[in-house]
């Protein structure tokens, strides 16, 4: 009987489908155009399949944990496999590579060869190709490159060009970053589709016909950054009552006339006016209709018979009149019958952010919730970037290990990861991920540590290098009590750069830097604010900070040797106060502070220039609960920011203040309550100056959330005018209250000028500006004329309702979750203000990696003859304003690197212009460049042979665009323009 029905299954939905024409081959060339005269609507099969969220990945993999939710992906991919196999006329795209990647190693050859016919016919597309949906608010564009360049090499591997995608498929992040347009154009991609778009721009472009658009996605690269973009019509579900999942309740489509619920008149008139309804707010004769959602299709035959039965009997009423053409296709065809349409498109050059849904729902909470896990990303990734380099430099070619942690990256930028929009337990698996790959990085740093430190001719093992992780709570354990360690320092930017090592103690230490010379070192105490944090185990009660001087992409190793003879020391000069007015000066800058812990001024001693401060410290916001009798207003959550009241409130209404002064550092520690601080430092010499605040466990023992901001109250002529970056790159121009395309309605007025922070906002009149500069992503904006307040930390006791089902509580050790951060406050000219921000913001992001070690040599003579303590990859400087951005061995001969030029056009009178550097510079202790070939941004194909879809706008311009690319094999010398990315795999000879 079961052999019976799936023969007859197979009978009906053959005789059911339109007339099969074998595609020449994949990409538009296997394209259905639809008919010219007819209105052709785009039927696209999909899911979208969230790698972690009320799940963990591995559960929404195998489908476990069912008590949360059902579906397993490896059911969905081997249910639309066979469904593809089973009528040629079908379509199907995947977008999530760390899915599809673990299912692909799961198969047989057999299946490969099946899936590999059917992305070879264009049956199976891949879109967007990255190991996730990443997130565009809280990613950096480093790691979006990153998990992008991850899942294109995956398919390029195993499928070849036909898997190469051409399309960013956003459908579900919560905003929109015009940087990640300019990356999508800077990857080959033709054109964005997404799903989600604030409700009151929504409302204006179907009333203006503009879902579809030509998004210009930087203000510096022209058109090679521009984006054919299209919001999709209904999010990215089917349309009402079409869903045919078995998760839907929708009727199915039943065709036989002796069943009393015979329906096909009813659903094809229904499809009919669904289709026209559609045409009447885009532009051309062609629509996309998106057939699935979360985690549909695990049983994909249902959702496809029910789509041959709709296609064939909507198509039958063309010989009646209808004007509607129906078909199978994917999101490319589309664009590619869009692009054939010639129509012209408006244009848009800011982004989609901040996002509400709804009235009074804007999604802004995120950009801060769940602070450690965005920090730890952070710090995750500067552990990738740094072993990459040392696997490259020591060329011992470990890709196979550092994989761990570039999945673990590749997971961590999913768009309810680094968001911080997952339930908890997801959370700590995303952090568990991370913390196995740096783990496994330890593997790559010793290999690689054990070629780059001895000194030629040693033949002795290196002393084992390791991470002091907890250092920013002033704990490293495996030190305490030694007579002697080493702290090795490699700074993976490729200029010189000065840092302040602090190493916690439980002794005095001489520390010798890597020529011998005792290095003048200062002993404070650590504070008690760090002492205090629930989980410390160090027995550590002070630190050691000395001034480090590192070279362009090497490594400086310091020596610390224990002394008891008290006579050995210098006593240094250390100044204190107690809750007295105090004034920290270096030769740059004036920070002041009154007798209560208020900032005063800051004053910028060679540019005369003074910016007073009326309010600063931290504040909170009452995290509105919800009500049942406003049930039109969310709570506060994990998505949504939604104060109780419009103004923030000091955590404390006092404040006591300490300050130190040394010859090395000047600090003023101040203290509000026993769960919020802030130590504000100026390093002698430093252009900058540094803010470490310390937050939690945030009280709610009166029932009441509340959302941690820290506030810079100036009296800077600001107006409404600030400005935050985008995605770490370039800054975008924001004013309160309005958006730039459409007519802004108030209705929220803090959370509604709201956006996200990467890595920079600043205010700024015509002879002042302040920048500040967060250690992760971060939520803020300008509340009022001449302010600056960033939100730090949450805790918050209700569910905003949008899907994640928990309150945003985290706790740790039975307590509220407490939270460090930094923050860099620098004060200049607005036309001097870019080389600050820029080189500080790339040093911040790309700091140096501290391994310590316990070597078993008598004294720093033995150490000193066994090993090299400082050792460069260069010999020659880089010009400031480039970046090497990716440096990755990918064989024993074949490397790829990325540079950028990260200044923008006309933001610095020097550092804004082109740069030349000679690529050979970085391989001198490697070997000589033989071969280079320039690739576009994901590395996956030449840029020679890149072909993107040209449209014109209604000002009548083109969006074709000659790509960079270097005409010489043998040529090492390139040109980078402000804001360039350029992309080369290198072969040594």
């Amino acid at each position: 009987m079961i052999k019976f029905c799936a023969v007859l299954l197979f009978l009906v939905t053959q005789s059911l489908a339109a007339p099969y024409k074998p595609p020449n081959s994949c990409g538009y060339d296997s394209c259905n155009l639809g008919k010219p005269d007819k209105l052709n609507v785009h039927i696209v099969p999909h899911t979208h399949d969230d790698v972690g969220w009320l799940k963990t990945v591995d559960q929404y993999y195998y489908g476990s944990r069912r008590e949360i939710c059902k579906p397993g992906v490896q059911y969905i991919l081997d249910s639309v496999i066979a469904a593809l196999v089973d009528n040629p006329d079908r379509r199907f795209i995947y977008v999530e590579m760390a899915f599809f990647w673990r299912w692909w190693n799961q198969q047989t050859e057999d299946m490969h060869n099946t899936v590999k016919q059917l992305v070879n016919e264009g049956r199976l597309e891949f879109i967007s190709g990255g190991w996730s949906m990443h997130d565009e608010a809280a990613t950096h564009y480093n790691s979006i490159i990153d998990q992008h360049t991850l899942g294109a090499e995956f398919l390029h591997d195993q499928f070849g060009d036909c898997a190469r995608p051409k399309i960013g498929w956003q459908i579900d992040p919560f905003g929109h970053s015009r940087e990640v347009a300019s990356l999508f154009a800077q990857m080959g991609f033709d054109g964005l589709f997404f799903g989600r778009i604030d409700f009151q721009d929504r409302v204006k472009r179907i009333e203006t016909r503009t879902l579809e658009m030509i998004w210009k996605g930087s203000a510096n690269l022209d058109r090679q950054s521009w984006l054919f973009t299209g919001v999709l019509p209904t999010g990215y579900g089917a349309p009402p009552t079409f869903c045919y999942d078995m998760m839907c309740s929708d009727p199915p489509i039943i065709d036989d006339e002796n069943v009393e619920d015979y329906n096909i008149p009813e659903r094809v008139a229904a499809f009919l006016v669904a289709a026209n309804v559609e045409a009447e707010i885009y532009t051309t004769n062609h629509v996309i209709m998106t057939m699935g959602s979360d985690f549909q299709n695990q049983n994909a035959y249902m959702n496809f018979k029910n789509l041959d039965k709709l296609i064939h009997y909507v198509n039958l009423q063309q010989a009646n009149g209808s004007n509607v053409n129906v078909f199978y296709s994917t999101p490319s065809c589309y664009l590619y019958a869009l692009n054939k349409a010639e129509k012209e498109w408006t244009t848009k050059t800011d982004d989609f952010f901040p996002y509400a849904s709804v009235p009074f729902a804007y999604w802004t909470g995120y950009f801060t919730s769940r602070p450690a896990l965005k920090r730890y990303e952070r710090y995750a990734n500067n552990i990738l970037q740094v072993i990459r380099q040392l696997d490259g430099f020591s060329q011992n070619n470990q890709r196979n290990i550092t994989f761990v942690l570039s999945e673990a990256m590749g997971l961590a930028q999913h768009h309810d990861a680094v968001s911080g929009t997952e339930k908890q337990h997801v959370a700590n698996d995303y952090a568990q991920r991370l913390s196995e790959g740096i783990d496994r990085s330890m593997e790559v740093i010793n290999d690689a540590y054990a070629k780059l430190l001895p000194k030629e001719g040693q033949t002795t093992s290196i002393p084992h290098q390791f991470l002091c992780s907890y250092s920013n709570i002033s704990e490293c354990l495996p030190i305490e009590g030694q007579k002697q360690f080493t702290l090795t320092l490699w700074n993976p930017t490729i200029h010189p750069v000065t840092i302040y090592p602090r190493v916690p103690v439980t002794q005095q230490y001489l520390i010798r830097d890597p020529v011998g010379n005792l290095i003048s070192a200062e002993y404070l105490p650590i504070p008690d604010t760090t002492k205090n944090i629930p989980g410390r185990t160090s027995t550590a009660q002070y630190q050691h900070i000395f001034q480090a001087s590192l070279p362009a992409l090497g490594y400086n190793t310091y020596y610390f040797e224990a002394k008891t003879n008290t006579k050995e020391f210098e006593h240094k000069k250390v100044t204190t106060t107690q809750n007295q007015a105090c004034i920290l000066q270096n030769q740059h800058l004036r920070v002041v502070f009154d007798d209560q812990g208020d900032l005063q001024t800051i004053v910028n001693l060679e540019k005369n220039l003074t910016v007073s401060f009326t309010h600063q410290g931290l504040y909170w916001y009452t995290s509105f609960p919800g009500y049942k009798e406003l049930p039109e207003i969310h709570a506060s959550g994990a998505y949504v920011f939604q104060p109780f009241f419009s103004t923030a409130v000091p955590v404390s209404a006092r404040r006591s203040i300490n300050c130190t002064k040394t010859d090395t550092v000047q600090k003023a520690s101040i203290v509000f309550n026993e769960w919020a601080s802030q130590e504000i430092s100026l390093f002698n010499g430093s252009l900058q100056i540094e803010l470490e605040w310390t937050v939690g466990p945030i009280p709610v023992d009166d029932n009441i959330g509340k959302e941690i901001i820290i506030l810079y109250d100036t009296n800077i002529e600001s107006g409404s005018t600030y400005y935050t970056d985008a995605n770490g790159r370039e800054v975008l121009q924001r004013i309160r209250d309005y958006r730039p395309t459409w007519h802004y309605v108030v209705d929220e007025p803090v959370s509604g000028n709201y956006y996200p922070i990467n890595s920079r906002i600043w205010i700024r009149d015509h002879d002042r500006q302040l920048t500040i500069l967060t250690d992760r992503s971060e939520g803020g904006g300008s509340m009022r004329d001449g302010s600056i307040e960033i939100m730090l930390h949450r805790r918050i006791l209700h569910d905003d309702g949008f899907g994640v089902g928990e309150p945003l509580n985290e706790t740790a050790y039975g307590k509220g979750l407490v939270v460090t951060g930094k923050h860099i406050l620098l004060v200049d000219r607005p036309e001097d203000s870019a080389l600050l921000h820029r080189v500080g913001a790339q040093q911040f992001f790309m700091q140096p990696l501290a391994t310590y070690s316990l070597p078993n040599t008598s004294s720093y003579t033995n150490y000193s003859n066994t090993y090299l303590q400082s050792w460069s990859a260069l010999s020659d400087a880089m010009p400031l304003n480039v970046h090497l951005l990716t440096f990755e061995q990918l064989s024993p001969k074949q490397y790829l690197v990325r540079v950028e030029h990260y200044f923008e056009l006309n933001e610095d009178k020097t550092y804004s212009q082109a740069a030349t550097i000679d690529l050979q510079m970085l391989f001198k202790s490697i070997g000589t460049i033989g071969a280079m070939n320039e690739l576009i941004l994901t590395a996956n194909l030449p840029v020679s042979e890149l072909h993107r879809l040209d449209w014109m706008t209604k000002d009548q311009e083109s969006s074709h665009a000659d790509m960079f690319h270097q005409n010489s094999l043998n040529a090492t010398i390139i040109n980078l323009n402000p804001m360039q990315i350029r992309t080369f795999q290198i072969t040594i000879v």
